[in-house]
């Protein structure tokens, strides 16, 4: 599990506040299929007669989904979106209440048989939150656990009650951390452990508890008894601690592993515990006795995940060395049930089969006989688990190595394949991308969708055969660590960009109009949002014009000396067709409001009633004002100079300034203006220059983009065939300024370009 950065300025840093970023997730595949690993799984038993079993997964692509299961079948019957980064683990408190933990630092309930929709935010955590635990017969009481050393108990039931609160308290919450556009969390009920104290209570009405200081020591692993009356917790520190949350007691520590502790399971009494480490060893604890009884060497790498039979006599466990074991805990001997491609990363017994999860996007479910595992022991093939680690019990193998019981798997979920290479092409448009079974795709991502499919071929001669000599400032940031494309926008860089109408094929808009790539990019991703606000607003609203509203997004605007209104947006929100979204793929966007935490959202359910509370605010003021912030370097400098030994001269005023996206065309078109044309070389002076006066065109010192629109000019009639150099390289009419600086001049000095009349005219 890799680190990412934290978006927030958690020091006492004077330099500005960076702004909530906006990021929007693309998606060419299937919905009802994850495209990243699975970390973890839950079953969820009918508890009618002839009713559906449900299994839920989570994955590292940031979704969990329900999966109605059958004997020989599973289908996706709904998808939870809220995360904004992988989902850990997930647990069940009670019959309906799904409890999910993510890398995004947040836990989100859910209430588990509707179509996904988020119930609640809970932020306590300053790290990823790796594990929950929760008790079966005690629905009310979820642990949660993470980096940093943090463990919660939360209680549901006063966690997912609606407080009556005023308008001030409520928006402290919401500042404080818990998810403002749902209730609010009352801070009574939580409490806190850290690696080495006790739990502490928290009764302040809006305080979010401090992490324990000086405690360093991740938390990877938890597990609680039926009744929720006894906890453990395991992680780096390579020792099981445990807990009684009804006191708030440190019950013990136990020593053994000689590395982390990434797996942890209790029987329904609370008193045996089995762990699974990444010394490659599973232990079994009495915690009556505080010992270790047995320890079994099964593995060859890493313990990641474990399951037990009902009475706690056989456990199943699989890991970082593909495999799925069986072992009895008396006898001490063990099974190879499967082996798989990938690592192992979590189990879940259903009946007398398991299903089990890999770092691959699909999930398997195989023969398991949890409830007469004798069974299995019966069709020979067992060893004996030594209770060494197991390079030295190797030995005890005789060299011998296990063959698998089970071939194939009974049933599988399929995913689709997570991307893990990305390069974004010279256009600033397109990305190029490579998953994990070797396809190769080129994306669009101003509209979202996939424009080629090239199959498997190589992605570097791909990449090549794509290059284009443009020169586009970067305005977007991709990632693919959800297994899909992530596109990051943040301000003011994300709004650098420009094109020409012409360059994008916008029909209906003038050719030499300029297009700020983030700006329509915004407006096509906010276009169903907008409809929907619009509705919500009423028609009056819409015919005086949208207004912000709210108290924080004016004052943040005008804070601003320098704001630029987009004049090529005509005020209104059309959306061009190479901005245009996909409806039936729509992306999810991600971002983070200024109330309350991150959330993610597919671009077609949101509401209209999402506000300033919600998106940043930079992004209303450009969709809904077309202010944009000030735009640096959007000019080029350069100077025009007639080729050694041409005949052809004309006056210029020294340096010349033009936008960057500024074709070659438009400087030859510049030149042609200002020579006379009838008899160019009877009105040159001696020294070289233009004789002042002579046909009548006012000297300019800025060509400007607009200043030779198509349309019938005397002189074009005339207009001789100029060629514009630049190293004595002949350029292409075609190029922009900034690509002839970046790839023909490639010198920090201003731009020198030389023209001549075409050679053989």
């Amino acid at each position: 599990m890799h680190r990412v950065g934290s978006a927030g300025n958690t020091t006492n840093s004077v330099r500005p506040r960076k702004e909530k970023r906006l990021a929007y997730v693309l998606s060419d595949a299937d919905d009802t299929k994850h495209c990243a690993g699975i970390n973890c799984l839950k079953v969820l038993k009918s508890t009618v007669s002839n009713g559906c079993d449900y299994l839920f997964t989570g994955s590292r692509d940031g979704t969990l989904k329900r999966w109605a299961l059958s004997e020989d079948s599973a289908s996706c019957s709904a998808t939870y979106e809220s995360h904004v980064d992988w989902v850990n683990d997930v647990v069940l408190a009670g019959d309906s209440t799904l409890v999910s933990c993510s890398s995004d630092t947040t836990l989100k309930t859910w209430n588990c048989l509707s179509d996904g929709t988020c119930t609640k935010t809970l932020r306590q955590h300053s790290d990823y939150v790796t594990c929950l635990a929760s008790a079966e017969k005690n629905s009310n009481i979820v642990a949660s656990g993470g980096l940093g050393g943090e463990v919660f108990i939360w209680d549901m039931e006063a966690a997912l009650t609606p407080v009556s609160k005023s308008g001030e308290a409520m928006e402290e919450d919401c500042l404080n951390g818990v998810n403002g556009s749902t209730n609010s969390l009352p801070m009574t009920s939580l409490r806190t452990i850290s690696s080495s104290n006790s739990i502490s209570a928290h009764t302040t009405q809006g305080y979010v508890p401090v992490g324990a200081k000086g405690h360093k020591e991740s938390v990877y692993a938890l597990a609680m008894n039926d009744s929720g009356t006894r906890l453990v917790s395991g992680g780096t520190e390579k020792v099981v601690r445990v807990w009684d949350p009804r006191t708030g007691s440190k019950a013990m520590k136990l020593r053994g592993h000689t590395d982390n502790i990434r797996a942890l399971l209790l029987d329904s009494t609370g008193r045996y515990c089995l762990s699974g480490s990444s010394d490659s060893m599973i232990r079994l604890w009495d915690l009556g006795m505080q010992r270790c009884l047995h320890s079994y060497a099964v593995h060859t790498d890493s313990v990641w995940a474990l399951a037990s039979t009902p009475t706690f006599s056989h456990v199943y466990s699989g890991g970082r060395d593909l495999s799925l074991y069986l072992t009895d805990l008396a006898t001490r001997e063990s099974l190879l049930l499967c082996t798989k491609e990938h690592p192992i990363s979590q189990l879940a017994l259903h009946d007398d089969s398991i299903w089990v999860a890999t770092t691959d996007s699909s999930v398997d479910r195989w023969p398991a006989e949890a409830h007469n595992p004798q069974k299995v022991f019966q069709r020979g093939g067992s060893f004996l688990a030594g209770n060494l680690s197991f390079p030295r019990a190797r030995v005890s193998l005789e060299g011998s190595i296990p063959v698998p019981v089970y071939k194939e798997p009974t049933l599988t979920i399929p995913g689709t394949s997570a991307l893990v290479q990305h390069e974004i092409l010279n256009n600033r448009r397109h990305v190029l991308t490579k998953d994990t079974a070797g396809s190769v795709k080129l994306w669009e991502i101003t509209r979202g969708i996939v424009i080629e499919d090239y199959g498997k071929v190589s992605f570097e001669e791909k990449k090549e055969q794509l290059f284009e000599m443009v020169s586009i400032p970067t305005w977007f940031t991709v990632d693919t660590r959800l297994g899909s494309l992530s596109v990051h926008l943040d301000t003011p860089q994300c709004f650098s960009a420009e094109m020409y109408s012409a360059d994008l094929n916008i029909v209906g808009k003038a050719e030499d109009d300029k297009v700020n790539l983030a700006h329509e990019t915004l407006k096509g991703l906010l276009a169903h949002w907008l409809a929907k606000r619009r509705q919500r607003l009423g028609s009056q609203a819409s015919a005086n014009g949208d207004v912000l509203s709210g108290k924080d997004i004016a004052p943040r605007s005008l804070a601003h000396s320098r704001v630029e209104v987009d004049g090529g947006a005509e005020n209104d929100s059309m959306v061009y067709p190479p901005f245009i979204f996909s409806t039936v793929s729509p992306p999810s966007m991600v971002t983070e409001g200024y109330q309350g935490g991150p959330w993610r959202k597919k671009i077609t359910d949101l509401d209209g009633s999402e506000d300033e509370k919600d998106f940043p605010w930079w992004c209303l003021d450009c969709v809904l004002n077309n202010r944009l912030p000030p735009k640096e370097n959007s000019k080029c400098s350069f100077y025009l100079h007639p080729c050694e030994g041409s005949a052809v001269q004309i006056l210029t005023q020294g340096k010349l300034s033009a936008p960057r996206i500024l074709r070659i065309h438009k400087v030859v078109n510049y030149v042609a203006e200002k020579m006379v044309l009838d008899k160019p070389l009877d009105n040159v002076n001696t020294d070289g220059t233009f004789a002042p006066g002579l046909g009548g065109h006012v000297q300019h010192s800025v060509v400007g983009d607009g200043s030779f629109r198509s349309g019938a000019k005397p002189w074009q009639k005339l207009k001789p065939s100029i060629e514009i150099l630049c190293n004595n390289q002949v350029l292409s009419p075609d190029m922009s300024l900034a690509t002839v600086r970046a790839y023909i001049w490639k010198k920090p000095e201003d731009l020198i370009l030389n023209y001549r009349l075409a050679q053989g005219r």
